[in-house]
């Protein structure tokens, strides 16, 4: 298999590093970050008045046609919505909190709101829709004090609303009836503010938008469970966006066009693809699809029609689009016929995972597409490092972006990474002390990963992730546990019948696993596998088989106590929100899976060993 890639101009940034006498390291880019925009807007009428006929937003309406805005048309429609929001009770310290998901009037009102200088929050949809008890959003709301709340359709968000909200704080609702009856709080449906005539009063507002505004509250799960708002400024977002195109040179020479469903609450997709397209005059093609067996038919649908020249997801997603392009020609033909790049975020991507994508790509277009990642946060907008197109594989995280200064602290054997740059936050949004915590003394921003050198003796190569440092563990020998390089080891061994793990041993002799089973693939390994229920189904001696069969390749690869998983336990719940187990991200709180689960982490060690439990 050829090792060629197609020719894309991507940068790999030299650093300098300083070492300390006290064993830290500083390694800071040595290419100076670009001048970047005032604020996002601005990159909104630059387009506007450069390339105004270029699709900036898509999105399919109820006829299953592409709806499109123009740049033009958009900063139009923003200039109108900055209008009616003046007359709201929203202000900078009354934002707009967003509860359902991407849409083009979501973009388009937050936007109004980056023009005339008050945030908006884009709240995770499953605090409304998944969650039962409504504590997270009790919590967020508490937090935000909105002067606006925003929703798709307002029937499914009654009662989170009713949960959340004392009442006066008015609604904004996207599609079809307010039914005000539904709620106390005043309702006002967009159809009625959609073509809001312009005032004057929007554009004095816009001049006082500096880089210290702040832009939007994201907000992340921490270690306690409940959501942390990371303020971040336009000059954050405006930063991040020239620092990503400082290393993605080619973006500079040709708008991307991107069909993009990653979620708005998500640093990934809200901040990194969101200002991809709108800071290079792009195309965003909204994907109403999912990562999911039962929504992913929406995606193909969607790259049948529109070829992507970049396309950005999480490793699920490039697993199940790899499935459906080895079945379908004419869309792998599609999907190829102008890509350029590609990029994922979130979770390690399997190796094999990699490999077909790559022979896909040959297939189709008889090079390589270059695939990168690197290592993000919420907190820092999200980019802090990027990996070289050669050096790109999965765990790697490359080298600092421009305008990036990385400080490793030694910890516990491993280097934790700190990072200080103008795309870090300010603060959590009303939460000082929190804030406090999560700097050190000379300034950087304590990320909470462990990096370590690709090659120690040649430095200038970048680094690979290198887990949590809050992860970690020890054995009751006083051995420490990498848990973040051992779960991605596990996942990677158990492909493609797990979606996740949780590794348990604190103070324990031995290593053991909560595992997330991949249902709809192990459904597929027994007769009439879809009929059964997950319990059934963890539970079936084909199943246990396979998951036994895993077990001892796996252990067998270990090389001591701290990498080898002894026993594994199937589980059939999902993960539970209201448990706070799943955080913002999607991903699982490793501590509070355990400490939900903690019959589960007691039956793992039993002895005798439960029948449950699987070893070998």
């Amino acid at each position: 298999m050829t090792s060629e890639f197609h020719p894309i101009k991507v940068v790999s940034h030299s650093v300098a590093i300083e070492k300390r006498d006290n064993g830290e390291q500083i390694i800071s880019c040595q290419t100076e970050l670009a001048e970047y925009a005032r604020c996002l807007t601005d990159r909104l009428v630059y387009w506007a008045e450069r390339t105004p006929e270029v699709v900036f937003v898509a999105q399919r309406d109820d006829n299953d046609e592409w709806d499109k805005y123009t740049y033009a048309e958009a900063l139009d429609k923003v200039r109108q919505l900055a209008s009616w929001l003046i007359e709201q009770p929203v202000s900078p310290e009354r934002p707009i909190a967003f509860l359902s998901g991407n849409s083009l009037e979501h973009l388009m009102l937050a936007m109004a709101g980056y023009y005339i200088g008050v945030p908006h929050a884009p709240v995770s949809p499953a605090y409304s829709l998944v969650a039962t008890d409504y504590a997270k959003l009790k919590h967020v709301i508490d937090l935000l004090t909105p002067g606006l709340i925003v929703v798709d359709k307002l029937a499914p968000y009654e009662k989170a609303i009713k949960a959340v909200s004392d009442g006066d704080v008015p609604v904004a609702v996207m599609y079809g009836d307010t039914a005000p009856e539904l709620i106390s709080n005043p309702t006002v449906s967009f159809a009625q503010f959609w073509q809001h005539p312009k005032s004057p009063a929007i554009e004095e507002l816009n001049a006082e938008v500096s880089g210290d505004t702040v832009a939007k509250i994201l907000f992340t799960s921490g270690t306690t469970g409940m959501p942390k708002g990371v303020m971040n400024t336009h000059r954050m977002l405006c930063a991040n966006a020239v620092m990503i195109r400082d290393t993605m040179a080619f973006l500079a020479d040709e708008p991307p066009v991107m069909v993009d469903w990653l979620p708005w609450n998500h640093t990934f997709g809200g901040n990194h693809n969101v200002s991809i397209a709108l800071y290079n005059g792009g195309s965003f093609y909204l994907d109403d699809g999912k990562p999911t067996e039962a929504h992913f038919h929406k995606t193909l649908n969607n790259l049948a029609e529109v070829a992507p020249t970049v396309y950005f997801n999480v490793p699920k997603g490039f697993e199940l689009l790899v499935k459906k392009l080895q079945q379908d020609d004419e869309l792998a033909r599609k999907f190829f016929s102008r890509l350029q790049f590609m990029f994922f975020a979130a979770a390690g991507m399997a190796q094999h995972i990699w490999d077909d994508i790559d022979a896909l790509a040959i297939q189709y277009t008889g090079k390589k597409i270059p695939i990168l990642t690197g290592l993000g946060a919420t907190e820092t907008a999200p980019s802090v490092t990027f990996a070289s197109i050669e050096e790109s594989a999965s765990g790697v995280i490359g080298k600092p972006a421009p305008g990036v200064i990385l400080k490793l602290v030694p910890n516990e054997g491993k280097l934790e990474a700190r990072v200080k740059a103008v795309t870090v936050m300010p603060g959590y949004w009303r939460q000082p002390e929190l804030t406090a915590k999560s700097f050190d003394d000379e300034g950087f921003y304590c990320l909470g990963d462990a990096i370590a050198y690709l090659d120690e003796n040649k430095p200038e190569r970048g680094f690979r992730f290198d887990g949590r440092v809050s992860e970690d563990f020890k054995l009751d020998s006083g051995t420490w546990v990498s848990a973040g390089t051992l779960r991605a080891k596990f996942i990677s061994a158990f492909a493609p019948l797990v979606q996740d793990v949780v590794l348990c041993g604190t103070n324990r002799s031995f290593i053991t696993g909560l595992v997330f089973p991949d249902v709809v693939y192990c459904q597929t390994l027994v007769d009439n596998g879809s009929a059964l229920s997950t319990k059934e189904l963890v539970e079936h001696p084909i199943i246990r088989a396979v998951f036994e069969e895993k077990l001892k390749a796996f252990k067998a690869q270990g090389t001591g106590s701290s990498t080898v998983v002894d026993r594994i336990l199937l589980q059939h719940e999902a993960p539970c929100i209201d448990a706070h187990e799943v955080t913002d991200k999607g991903s699982l709180n490793q501590r509070n899976v355990q400490d939900y689960r903690a019959d589960q982490v007691d039956e793992l060690y039993q002895e005798p060993k439960s029948v449950s439990v699987i070893s070998v």
